[in-house]
C-alpha cells in the first residue's frame, strides 16, 4: 500500500489525470490500497483544498478496487480532526494519524490525540510512527493501549527500529487482526521475516510489483529470493540521495509518466542533471513503461 505522491500542476493544483494514471500503475502492480497525504504525499504541506483534491481524485480513480486511506498528519488535534472530517466527506475509507508534534507531548497526549480523531468521524484509524518527521515515538506500549479499540486497524512504522517493530508485531498476540506494516524501505525484508503483515513503501509509487514480489517470497518461505529483492530495493533507493529525497521521488514518478516532478513549496524540482541521474537509476530497476 504505497504512500502515494501528490502530483501538482504548474499552478499548484492537484493534477488529477496524473494521479489517476499513478493509481492504475500501483493497482496494476499489485497494490492492495492507497495511502494518500502521507510524507510522500506532502499532506502536512498542502492546503486543505489541495488535500481534498487529492483524496477525491484518488477515490475516483480507485473506484471499488482498493481503499483510500488519508493522512491527517497535522501537528495538533484540532487541525487533524478537521482534516479527518474533511477526508471522510471526500470518500476516504480510513485515516492515518500519528503523534502530535512541534510541542513536546507524552504518551498520554498521544493517546488523547488518537482517541479524539476516532471521535471526530466514523472512520477507522491506521497509526503512523514516523519519528524522523514528528520527533516523537509511538512506543509499543502506547500502540498496544490504543489497539484495545477495534477501530485502530494497525500501524505503519517508519522508524527503522526492528526491535520496536517486533514490539508492534507482539500486539497481534492480543489483537490477531491488528496489522503491522513497514514503511522503512531498508528493512522491509527483515520486517516481513519478523512477522510484519505488509509494506508501505514510497518507492512503491515507482515499482509496486517489486514490493509485491518481496511479500510473496516471504510468504513462500523463500528467504534467498527475499534477500535478492531487498538488494534491488536498496539499489532503487539510491535515487533518494539525489538532492532532497522528495523531489527525487517525484522525479522518478515523472520519469515513468506520472506528474511533472514538482514538489510543494518551498522545495523545488530537481535540476536537469539530477533528473537524469534519477532516470538512470529508475531505468536500471526496469520499471519504465
Amino acid at each position: 500500500m504505497p504512500p502515494v505522491i501528490s502530483p501538482l500542476d504548474e499552478h499548484g493544483g492537484v493534477d488529477a489525470p496524473a494521479l489517476a494514471g499513478l493509481v492504475e500503475h500501483i493497482l496494476g502492480g499489485g497494490g492492495a490500497g492507497l495511502f494518500v497525504l502521507g510524507g510522500c504525499g506532502e499532506g502536512s504541506w498542502l492546503t486543505a483544498e489541495q488535500r481534498s483534491g487529492v483524496v477525491r481524485a484518488a477515490v475516483a480513480a480507485a473506484g471499488s478496487r482498493a481503499p483510500v486511506l488519508a493522512g491527517v498528519m497535522l501537528p495538533a488535534t484540532g487541525p487533524a480532526a478537521e482534516a479527518a472530517r474533511r477526508a471522510a466527506g471526500d470518500g476516504a475509507a480510513a485515516i492515518v494519524a500519528g503523534s502530535p508534534y512541534y510541542f513536546q507531548v507524552d504518551a498520554a497526549a498521544q493517546r488523547r490525540h488518537i482517541e479524539a480523531l476516532l471521535d471526530a468521524t466514523d472512520l477507522p484509524v491506521l497509526l503512523y510512527n514516523i519519528p524522523p518527521s514528528t520527533h516523537h515515538v509511538l512506543t509499543p506500549e502506547t500502540v498496544a493501549a490504543l489497539a484495545a479499540d477495534p477501530r485502530v486497524l494497525g500501524i505503519k512504522d517508519s522508524a527503522g527500529d526492528l526491535d520496536a517493530f517486533s514490539g508492534f508485531v507482539a500486539v497481534k498476540e492480543r489483537r490477531p487482526d491488528f496489522r503491522v506494516l513497514q514503511g522503512s524501505e531498508r528493512v522491509m525484508a527483515d520486517s516481513l521475516l519478523r512477522g510484519g503483515d505488509g509494506l508501505v513503501p514510497g518507492l512503491g509509487n515507482v515499482a509496486p510489483a517489486l514490493f509485491v514480489a518481496l511479500i510473496d517470497a516471504v510468504r513462500r518461505g523463500d528467504e534467498a529470493t527475499a534477500r535478492r529483492l531487498q538488494a534491488q530495493i536498496d539499489d532503487l533507493g539510491t535515487l533518494h540521495a539525489e538532492g532532497h529525497w522528495l523531489p527525487a521521488l517525484k522525479s522518478a514518478c515523472a520519469r515513468i509518466g506520472y506528474g511533472n516532478g514538482r514538489p510543494a513549496p518551498p522545495l523545488e524540482a530537481l535540476d536537469a542533471a539530477g533528473a537524469e541521474r534519477v532516470a538512470a537509476i529508475v531505468s536500471r530497476a526496469a520499471v519504465l513503461r
